[in-house]
């Protein structure tokens, strides 16, 4: 950034600095705004058929993750909050759709 509106050396460097700062603020938050459209575009839609997990309670017990086609049948861990298993099943789709 160059600034020769001032006489004064020392008032030149200042308005330059500032000049700077507000460039490099322009940037930083431009970086932010992309950033977050891009975590916007990520989500999903909340909307029917796009669930992540079926729970059948009657006449049989079963839970099945629609992503990764597991199931389990004990339904009372799952909703006791024991997901381990669905976790661990989502990162190993993922690892091998990476590769």
């Amino acid at each position: 950034v160059v600034c020769r509106a001032e006489r004064s050396q020392h008032q030149n460097r200042a308005m330059a600095l500032k000049m700077l700062k507000a460039r490099l603020y322009e940037i930083e938050e431009a970086k932010r705004t992309a950033e977050q459209a891009r975590l916007e575009a990520a989500k999903g839609q909340i909307a029917w058929g796009n669930q992540i997990r079926s729970y059948v309670l009657q006449p049989y017990q079963l839970v099945k993750d629609l992503r990764t086609e597991y199931e389990t049948s004990d339904v009372q861990a799952v909703l006791d909050g024991d997901l381990d298993a669905f976790i661990e099943a989502y990162l190993l789709k993922n690892a091998d759709q990476k590769h």
